[in-house]
């Protein structure tokens, strides 16, 4: 497996850390842990996404909301403070983001070349071309699919799977995909919190609603019935790998161990892997201190199937 990292993917932030309960650094934490593994390749020669490329994708609405601080603080859920200029956000926050989908795109083209394939960073699913929200800037998946599209390694017409198991609904995904057919969203989500959409959750072709205090019985199970509903079809499978349903974390509100985080994904995996589907796995969301230690385990895992 190979794993697109960058250094400059963690956010430090200093004493402004506390604005919010993302740990920034994890993705170092994570590095640092499977570096030495047989079965990977970690990959840091990815390049950031141009900001001309990411114009194409975004209408005049979101420019506005990436040059303008006040549009940054709400969509990264930070308080709109007066010293803290544009400049600092795009270096620490924005820069970090677009190096994100640049390995989204590199760890794509991989992929369809053959090698499954995991971006720390990525998963940006509560962006679109319309807004930035909860903590996500640009939609790495829909700018990495423009991409693909240009450059012919992917046609208008190639079905492609979102796999999002993200404790929130994929909606800036469901918003992007919105006319598109040939784009299946499969999403398995806490329908108790944020976003509360209905018309990006109507969106979703496999949806998997499920309530705060979900237990792993539940989620596994009736992730596993979802899965039995993907096809062959696809030509790149993505998947939104959050830790949010862990436990302990704050935001998620699910009772899943670090575990059963591994068991999902070894699930998605296998089953993408017997249909003949290359794998792109993607950040997502994750804001407890166990996040990192959940990633780690679950690359150790899938990296040996």
């Amino acid at each position: 497996m190979r794993i697109f990292y960058n250094e400059q993917f963690n956010i430090d932030l200093g004493l402004l850390n506390y604005l919010h309960p993302f740990d920034g650094t994890k993705f170092r934490k994570v590095v640092n842990d499977i570096k030495n593994l047989e079965h990977i390749v970690i990959d840091t020669s990815a390049a950031p996404i141009s900001t001309n490329t990411i114009n194409e994708f975004l209408n005049e609405l979101m420019e506005m909301m990436v040059i303008e601080k006040k549009f940054i603080c709400r969509a990264l859920e930070i308080p709109h403070l007066p010293f803290i200029s544009f400049n600092y956000l795009d270096k620490k926050i924005l820069y970090p983001m677009r190096l994100g989908v640049g390995n989204t795109l590199a760890a794509s083209k991989a992929a369809l070349k053959g090698e499954d394939c995991w971006n720390l960073a990525g998963g940006y699913h509560h962006a679109s071309q319309h807004n930035s929200e909860g903590f996500c800037i640009y939609n790495d998946i829909g700018i990495a699919y423009q991409e693909l599209i240009k450059s012919g390694m992917l046609t208008n017409s190639d079905c492609i799977l979102i796999i999002d198991t993200d404790a929130h609904h994929g909606n800036g995904n469901a918003r992007t995909f919105k006319e598109n057919t040939n784009i299946t969203l499969l999403d398995v989500y806490n329908r108790s919190i944020y976003p509360m959409t209905e018309t990006t959750r109507e969106r979703v072709d496999i949806a998997v609603p499920l309530t705060s205090g979900v237990t792993d019985d539940e989620y596994l199970s009736k992730f596993e019935a979802a899965l039995q509903r993907v096809t062959s079809d696809y030509k790149i499978a993505y998947i939104v790998a959050g830790t949010d349903v862990l436990e302990s974390d704050p935001l998620g509100q699910m009772m899943l161990s670090l575990d059963d985080v591994v068991q999902r994904e070894k699930m998605t995996l296998k089953r993408l892997k017997d249909l003949g589907i290359p794998a792109v796995f993607l950040g997502g969301g994750g804001y407890s201190k166990e996040s990192a230690k959940t990633i780690s385990a679950t690359i150790k895992a899938v990296s040996a199937l």
